[in-house]
């Protein structure tokens, strides 16, 4: 039940994100989800997207460096205190959180969606299933979305 990535290396220059983007845009691909990690000379781009193979091969065929991996997609209550307990449950299971971010669906107000990328994709999914957590497959993203 996990969702696809995208994962696009950017030089640091003025312009590349954006270059990204207007390729993405070109192609009526829909980013729903994003995040930028940078260091002096480079950054990756993290994506969530309506349909990540065709990002991707739109991607590479324009000369980026794009790759697809496999992250979990988790709704939580968007309330003082839900982080704090869906990370107990990931602590509770032994699961490893290699990076996260968020998004928020102006469609669903009372709660938050966190993007997990973890060691072990299903069987980490498999140790969290049955914990009452909302675990999302690509088509939930696009209805939380309202797409």
């Amino acid at each position: 039940m996990s969702v696809k990535q995208i994962s696009v290396f950017l030089e640091n220059k003025p312009g590349n994100l954006k270059k990204m983007t207007g390729f993405l845009a070109a192609n009526n691909i829909d980013i729903r989800a994003i995040s930028l990690a940078e260091t002096k000379d480079f950054g990756i781009a993290r994506l969530i997207v309506d349909d990540a193979f065709s990002a991707v091969n739109t991607l590479k065929n324009n000369d980026f460096i794009a790759s697809l991996t496999s992250v979990l997609a988790i709704e939580i209550p968007d309330e003082t205190g839900g982080l704090d307990k869906l990370l107990s449950i990931f602590a509770d299971a032994g699961v490893n959180i290699e990076y996260m971010y968020a998004f928020q669906s102006i469609k669903s107000a009372d709660h938050a969606y966190m993007i997990f990328r973890v060691a072990h994709t299903q069987e980490s999914e498999a140790k969290l299933t049955g914990k009452g957590l909302r675990i999302l497959d690509q088509e939930d993203i696009a209805e939380v979305l309202g797409n």
